[in-house]
C-alpha cells in the first residue's frame, strides 16, 4: 500500500509539471504581448509627434517658412489683371506686392480657416498691414481667424480702390498657392473709418474674383461705399446676402451715430438683407468687443 501511494504521488507530480510549464509559457506570451502593445503605443506617439513637428516646420507662406502663432511677411507677384488694377489712376505699377499673414497657434492648413482681410484708411499713410496688427490681430487670432493683408512695396501715388484691390488679390493668390484647398476658406473684409469705405469697395471686387466673402465688418463709417462697389464690380445677386456688421461709437465725432445709421439705411436700400448694427460707449475707434461679436456672428453663419 505504501508503495502504491508513493506511485500516485509521483504521478501527480509528473502531471503537474506540464501544467506549470504551460502556465509559465502563457504568462510569458501575455507579457510579451503587453510589451509589444506598449512599444507600439510609444512608437505611434513618437511618430505622431515627429509628423506634427515635421508638418509645423514645413509650413511656408509664399516660400517663407513660419510657425503657427506667428506673423509672416512675404513679397508676392502681381498677375497681369492685378497690374491693370494697380495702374488705375496713373499709378506706377510694381512687380510685386507685400503680403502679411497672421495665424493662430493651432493653425493647421489641412483644416478650413476663416480669413479676415483688413482695409486701412489712407490717412496718415497707413497700410493694410498696420491695421491688421494694431486693430484686428489680437481679437482675430483669439476668435480662431487667419488674418491676411496685401499692400504695395511703397505707398501708391493715388490710393485708389484698384490699387488696394490689386495688392489684396495678390496676397490672396499667395495664400491659395501656399495652402491646398484654401480657395474654399470663408473670407471677411474689415475696415475702420476710411478703411470701412475701402472694405465696401474691395469686398465686391474680391467676390467677383472668386473669393467666398462671408462677412463685412464696418466701424466708424460715415459714407456708403458698399453700394457703389457692388454696382461697379457686379458680383451677382447672391452677394446681397453677405452678412454686414456695423459698429458705431456713441461718442464718435467723425462718423456720428446718426450718420452710421444713415449708411445702414442706404445699404438696405441697395438690397443687402443681413445687416446688424452694434453700438458701444466710445468714440472714433475700433472696439475689440464689437470686433469679437462681429467675427462670432460671421462664423455662426458659415456653419
Amino acid at each position: 500500500m505504501i508503495a502504491k501511494e508513493d506511485r500516485r504521488g509521483e504521478d501527480a507530480a509528473t502531471n503537474t509539471r506540464p501544467l506549470k510549464a504551460f502556465a509559465i509559457r502563457a504568462a510569458c506570451a501575455t507579457l510579451n504581448k503587453l510589451l509589444f502593445v506598449g512599444w507600439l503605443v510609444v512608437t505611434l506617439n513618437v511618430g505622431l509627434m515627429l509628423s506634427a513637428n515635421a508638418a509645423e516646420s514645413s509650413l511656408k507662406f509664399a516660400g517663407i517658412p513660419f510657425s503657427p502663432g506667428s506673423t509672416v511677411r512675404a513679397n508676392v507677384p502681381l498677375s497681369a489683371q492685378e497690374k491693370s488694377y494697380a495702374g488705375q489712376g496713373g499709378n506706377p505699377v510694381p512687380q510685386s506686392a507685400v503680403a502679411v499673414l497672421a495665424t493662430p497657434v493651432n493653425f493647421d492648413p489641412r483644416r478650413s480657416w476663416p480669413v479676415l482681410v483688413p482695409c486701412s484708411t489712407s490717412d496718415f499713410k497707413r497700410q493694410n498691414r498696420d491695421d491688421l496688427v494694431d486693430f484686428y490681430r489680437s481679437v482675430g487670432l483669439a476668435e480662431g481667424w487667419v488674418l491676411l493683408a496685401g499692400d504695395g512695396p511703397q505707398h501708391a501715388r493715388n490710393d485708389t480702390a484698384g490699387w488696394r484691390g490689386a495688392m489684396t488679390l495678390a496676397a490672396i493668390d499667395a495664400i491659395h498657392h501656399s495652402f491646398v484647398g484654401s480657395e474654399k476658406w470663408p473670407m471677411a473684409c474689415a475696415g475702420f473709418s476710411g478703411g470701412a469705405k475701402g472694405a465696401g469697395s474691395i469686398a465686391p471686387l474680391l467676390a467677383r474674383n472668386g473669393c467666398r466673402i462671408t462677412g463685412i465688418y464696418l466701424t466708424g463709417v460715415n459714407e456708403d461705399y458698399l453700394s457703389g462697389g457692388y454696382a461697379r464690380s457686379q458680383p451677382g445677386a447672391d452677394f446681397l446676402r453677405t452678412p454686414i456688421y456695423v459698429s458705431a461709437g456713441h461718442d464718435d465725432r467723425i462718423a456720428r451715430l446718426e450718420q452710421q445709421y444713415d449708411v445702414v439705411g442706404l445699404i438696405k436700400r441697395t438690397g443687402f438683407t443681413r445687416i446688424r448694427i452694434g453700438t458701444f460707449r466710445g468714440g472714433h475707434e475700433v472696439n475689440d468687443a464689437q470686433t469679437s461679436i462681429a467675427l462670432e456672428w460671421f462664423r455662426s453663419l458659415q456653419k
